[in-house]
Protein backbone atom coordinates (compact mmCIF):
# COMPACT_ATOMS: atom_id res chain seq x y z
CA UNK A 1 0.00 0.00 0.00
CA UNK A 2 1.57 3.14 -1.08
CA UNK A 3 0.30 5.52 2.06
CA UNK A 4 1.36 8.90 1.44
CA UNK A 5 0.53 12.64 2.78
CA UNK A 6 -0.55 15.77 0.06
CA UNK A 7 0.01 19.43 1.72
CA UNK A 8 -1.33 22.52 0.15
CA UNK A 9 1.02 25.22 1.28
CA UNK A 10 0.92 29.29 1.03
CA UNK A 11 4.72 29.89 1.44
CA UNK A 12 5.56 33.20 2.89
CA UNK A 13 9.42 33.47 1.71
CA UNK A 14 11.79 36.37 3.67
CA UNK A 15 10.02 36.71 7.01
CA UNK A 16 11.20 37.35 10.13
CA UNK A 17 11.05 33.60 11.61
CA UNK A 18 9.72 30.20 10.02
CA UNK A 19 6.91 28.21 10.77
CA UNK A 20 3.12 27.51 10.56
CA UNK A 21 1.10 30.66 10.39
CA UNK A 22 -2.56 28.54 10.19
CA UNK A 23 -4.69 27.97 7.30
CA UNK A 24 -4.64 30.58 4.47
CA UNK A 25 -8.01 30.56 2.60
CA UNK A 26 -9.43 27.81 4.38
CA UNK A 27 -7.75 25.82 1.85
CA UNK A 28 -3.83 25.98 2.43
CA UNK A 29 -1.21 25.57 5.17
CA UNK A 30 0.30 29.23 5.42
CA UNK A 31 4.26 28.34 6.28
CA UNK A 32 6.80 31.44 6.70
CA UNK A 33 10.24 31.03 5.92
CA UNK A 34 13.38 33.25 6.32
CA UNK A 35 15.09 32.22 2.64
CA UNK A 36 14.02 34.73 0.09
CA UNK A 37 12.88 33.32 -3.44
CA UNK A 38 15.77 33.25 -5.26
CA UNK A 39 17.73 29.76 -6.48
CA UNK A 40 15.33 27.40 -5.17
CA UNK A 41 16.64 29.14 -1.80
CA UNK A 42 12.96 29.01 -0.25
CA UNK A 43 11.48 25.63 -1.44
CA UNK A 44 14.45 24.10 0.16
CA UNK A 45 14.17 25.87 3.43
CA UNK A 46 10.45 24.55 3.33
CA UNK A 47 11.79 21.21 2.87
CA UNK A 48 14.23 21.73 5.54
CA UNK A 49 11.58 23.41 7.82
CA UNK A 50 8.77 20.19 7.36
CA UNK A 51 11.95 17.33 7.91
CA UNK A 52 12.41 19.17 11.14
CA UNK A 53 8.80 19.84 12.18
CA UNK A 54 7.83 16.44 11.45
CA UNK A 55 10.58 14.68 12.11
CA UNK A 56 11.13 12.51 8.98
CA UNK A 57 13.84 13.11 6.08
CA UNK A 58 14.01 15.14 3.58
CA UNK A 59 14.41 12.34 1.01
CA UNK A 60 10.70 11.96 1.88
CA UNK A 61 9.63 15.62 0.96
CA UNK A 62 8.72 16.56 -2.61
CA UNK A 63 7.37 19.74 -3.75
CA UNK A 64 5.38 18.41 -6.51
CA UNK A 65 3.59 21.00 -7.72
CA UNK A 66 4.38 25.22 -7.60
CA UNK A 67 8.03 25.58 -7.84
CA UNK A 68 7.85 29.16 -8.75
CA UNK A 69 4.40 29.92 -7.00
CA UNK A 70 3.73 30.67 -3.36
CA UNK A 71 0.86 27.89 -3.77
CA UNK A 72 2.33 24.53 -3.61
CA UNK A 73 2.11 20.73 -3.58
CA UNK A 74 3.69 18.32 -1.25
CA UNK A 75 3.87 15.20 -0.93
CA UNK A 76 5.43 13.19 1.90
CA UNK A 77 6.40 9.18 1.37
CA UNK A 78 4.39 8.43 4.19
CA UNK A 79 1.13 8.80 5.83
CA UNK A 80 1.74 11.32 8.80
CA UNK A 81 -0.51 13.31 11.55
CA UNK A 82 0.11 16.86 11.55
CA UNK A 83 1.55 18.42 14.79
CA UNK A 84 -0.32 22.05 14.27
CA UNK A 85 -3.51 20.41 13.89
CA UNK A 86 -6.29 18.36 15.55
CA UNK A 87 -5.75 15.70 12.95
CA UNK A 88 -7.17 18.20 10.05
CA UNK A 89 -5.70 17.91 6.93
CA UNK A 90 -5.52 20.94 4.37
Amino acid sequence: MNDKTVLQIRLSPGAKRCGVEGLWNNTHWKIAVKERAVDGRANQALIDFLSDELKIPKKMIQITAGHTNRLKRVEIAKSIDLPWTDNKSA
